[in-house]
């Protein structure tokens, strides 16, 4: 391609404002009179996703075969950077083979809830170690010529009415945990793209948010690449590449493009913000093309060992009591559970990829120990819900037959599914029976789950050892039986709390919000920063996992014992491992403030690593901590501040299993300390564990009152609201209907499909502006705008402009 400033200088008004708009669901537009070639771009972010056929629809049923990989939540729970790095570039060479230029993750949104549909795809509820593990799954991507879209920015943290709904956060929760894991990724992966989500973040759409698009991200952090739009999530065109972001998806007929020359034609738009965004967009096409140029073959087999490894490693062993893993191969086993033949091993929605191979556990446990030695009963049906007492007491009589029971639950694939979010925390009520059945008739039993999210164990008192598998991918069950016989020694470490009960949960009373605003009323008190901090009893602790070795933990040290708010701080300690088997030990770095003038959770991660030792063998380790381990972010002075005073240095295998600490003193800060804004904060949150923050708390922390939450009234519908919520009027009925005759076409052979119940969740959720997304919608923006006007009661200047709409 030519220089790319002499390649705008060469394009007409008209071509610069189509450039900012896909050339349909997947691709984006090319100029072949300037020679510039039109890119493709799919959906990640565990595994490619590339749909076949037609590129002009959504096509979530149909895509190419290629290596589904452990989901984020399990890739997280590895805690290795090198690893997560390895499966993206191998995610990168897949997307070589197929031509892709662009896949589209990974998805750092914060867990601030385990009931959030989507939390499979996401990494971590800790920002610190969400944008380590991003980081690296950017740079092993685009170590291949291939792009990354991080997503989805920001503060996307619930699928109920993800596409309308108002995140209402406080500044040092939005910087601190909703921002700060993004921050990382981008100032030291630099994302080719980053997809803005479709909600709003404190009452402007994040498509049209000047402060998060441009003022943080372009300007603060220095982002080099583009925005893209999550497929829909454009409102306001002209006010959205104002805000920065550059690339509206998918490409459809839908106006916009007139409305970007336009805008530019009467003023209200300078060319040279367009000239900027089209620069931008060329900028990744010329990083593309080899990608284009250069034919590749990625090998199927390797690629699928290589999943095998990592599911391995992101497996967490909850529970070992009395040493009942490793598994003697000898015994016999009775595996039990449909899961072990029928896996279920990712998510489900857009992120659905076809595998190349599936392993199922019965067979990868047979190759191992020999199928004479192996009794299976499938134990629940498919959907889980209903005991069937016939495959239960099979079960109970296979288990009976057995030296011991390896049982296979988790949550199937219709408790999990993008677009909605989970009811509770529990188990299908079929698995939770046969985990409590078996335990009564067995002494000696092992629980494997499968499962994106946390879940509640009413039986964890009952086993002696649970192994979570997460959602481990097409090779997931191989890394199991590794760990379960001991070929592999477990690393994994939850990068989540699992709290006893749901109620537990900081965002319980909060979670899922709406119709129209989700307050976060907890603040900076997400995931084990609440439970630490008020001492709420958990099921497993974020950053718990154990090991067939043991560690042992000396000689803490820091290479300072008195910083300014400018110094790094280096961490060493001896580790060694006194067990009998190789192994991999994550070490835990938290930072305490010891006294403190404003609000802090009691600790917060700040470094980590992982080493791998040989039995008897002792490490030096060393952990680099930047300023920003000590700060927060002052509202007053819209900046990182670091206070001083005495901080503690914990190091430990979990958040509450601290083996070594020490106190450094900081004796100096960058600003002037100003808390005059915190008066009264600091004992906002010693309310007693479990209670909700009142709305007059939460609007006194937001400095503002909290919006009002409610269904728009007639009268009040915009091109925003949600077609179902117009079903009180004619129209609106006439709409509903229309889109639930295209769902039902799109479903129509797959109607009992996860996918299908997300597309039928759409269907109640989808803003009006949605019925634009495709090029075979019979309306255009004016059509709908004139229905608007009749559905609002303005009948008669409705009905004109619908008619003057029909000759556009």
């Amino acid at each position: 391609m030519e220089n790319i400033s002499d390649l705008i200088s060469q394009m007409t008004l008209e071509e610069k404002a189509s450039f900012c708009s896909g050339q349909d669901f997947w691709h984006l537009k090319g100029l072949e009179r300037l020679g510039i070639p039109s890119l493709t771009v799919t959906d990640g972010p565990h595994g490619l996703r590339k749909q076949t056929g037609s590129s002009d629809q959504i096509g979530l049923f149909e895509s190419v075969p290629a290596t589904c990989f452990p989901t984020a939540s399990a890739l997280a729970a590895s805690w290795n950077r090198d690893l997560v790095f390895e499966v993206a570039q191998a995610i990168g060479e897949e997307c070589r083979e197929e031509k892709v230029n662009v896949i589209l993750g990974p998805g750092a949104n914060i867990k601030r809830s385990p009931l959030c549909g989507r939390n499979f795809e996401y990494f971590s509820e800790d920002p610190y170690l969400t944008g380590e593990i991003a980081k690296s799954h950017i740079k092993g991507v685009q170590s291949q010529g291939v792009g990354t879209s991080l997503k989805h920015y920001a503060a996307n943290n619930q699928e109920y009415r993800r596409m309308i709904i108002d995140s209402i956060i406080d500044e040092r929760a939005l910087r601190e945990i909703y921002l700060a894991g993004y921050e990382i990724a981008v100032k030291d992966a630099q994302p080719w793209t980053v997809m803005c989500a479709y909600n709003k973040v404190n009452g402007t759409y994040c498509a049209e948010n000047p402060k998060l698009m441009t003022e943080i991200l372009k300007d603060e952090w220095g982002h080099q690449g583009l925005v893209i739009t999550d497929w829909g999530a454009m409102n306001e065109r002209v006010a959205a590449i104002k805000a920065g972001v550059e690339l509206e998806m998918p490409g459809v007929d839908n106006g916009n493009d007139d409305l970007l020359i336009s805008a530019v034609q009467n003023g209200q738009l300078e060319e040279s913000i367009l000239d900027q965004a089209v620069g931008r967009i060329l900028t990744l096409i010329n990083k593309a093309a080899k990608t284009l140029e250069e034919d590749f073959t990625y090998d199927r087999q390797a690629h699928h060992l290589l999943a095998r490894r990592a599911a391995a490693e992101g497996a967490v062993l909850l529970k070992n009591e009395s040493a009942l893993l490793p598994l003697n191969k000898n015994a016999k086993t009775a595996l039990i559970g449909r899961f072990a033949r029928q896996p279920r091993y990712q998510g489900a929605g857009s992120s659905l990829v076809n595998p190349t191979f599936l392993d199922n556990l019965y067979d990868q446990l047979a190759a191992l120990i020999g199928a004479q030695n192996l009794v299976y009963a499938p134990g629940y049906d498919q959907k889980g819900e209903l005991v069937d007492e016939n495959l239960l007491d099979e079960a109970i009589t296979v288990a009976q037959s057995a030296d011991v029971v390896v049982i296979c639950a988790g949550l199937t694939e219709y408790h999990e599914v993008e677009g909605l979010d989970r009811k509770h925390i529990r188990l299908p009520h079929a698995h939770n029976a046969l985990i409590h059945k078996i335990s009564q008739v067995h002494d000696k039993v092992v629980v494997v789950l499968s499962n994106g999210s946390p879940v509640e164990m009413p039986w964890v008192d009952d086993v002696p050892a649970i192994l979570e598998g997460y959602l481990g991918g097409q090779a997931g069950a191989g890394g199991i039986a590794d760990i379960l016989l001991g070929k592999v020694n477990p690393s994994g470490k939850l990068a989540e709390t699992f709290p006893l009960k749901l109620e537990d949960n900081p965002s319980y009373h909060y979670f899922p919000m709406g119709p129209s605003i989700v307050e976060y009323r907890e603040s900076i008190f997400v995931g084990y920063r609440y439970y630490d901090t008020v001492e709420q009893e958990v099921l497993f602790p974020f950053g718990h996992g154990l090991s067939y070795s043991s560690f042992e933990y000396r000689d803490l040290a820091l290479s300072r014992s008195k910083l300014t708010a400018q110094d790094s701080l280096t961490v060493t300690l001896k580790v060694k491992n006194n067990g009998t088997l190789a192994g991999e030990e994550v070490i835990q770095v938290y930072v305490s403030a010891a006294a403190s003038s404003i609000f802090r959770p009691h600790k917060e991660l700040k470094g980590f690593v992982k080493v791998f030792l040989q039995p008897d063998q002792e490490d030096l380790v060393s952990i680099e901590l930047e300023p920003r381990a000590f700060s927060y972010f002052d509202t007053n002075m819209n900046a990182w501040q670091v206070e001083p005073g005495m901080y503690s240095i914990l190091v430990g295998a979990s958040s509450q299993d601290i083996r070594l600490q020490t106190s450094l003193e900081i004796t100096s800060t960058q600003i002037e300390m100003t808390r005059a804004d915190q008066e009264g904060l600091s004992v906002y949150y010693d309310f007693p564990r479990g209670t909700a923050v009142s709305l007059e708390v939460f609007a006194s922390l937001l400095g503002r009152s909290v919006p009002d939450n409610r269904l728009p009234l007639k009268g009040e519908y915009d091109i925003n609201t949600p077609v179902g919520d117009m079903r009180a009027t004619f129209i609106g009925r006439q709409l509903y209907s229309f889109l639930e005759s295209q769902v039902r076409k799109r479903i129509k052979g797959r109607e009992d499909t996860p996918t299908a119940y997300l597309m039928q969740s759409m269907l109640h959720e989808i803003p009006l502006r949605q019925m634009l997304m495709t090029d075979d919608s019979p309306f255009n923006r004016p059509m709908l705008e004139a229905l608007l006007l009749i559905i609002n009661g303005r009948f008669l200047k409705g009905l004109y402009s619908l008619i003057k709409s029909l000759f556009i």
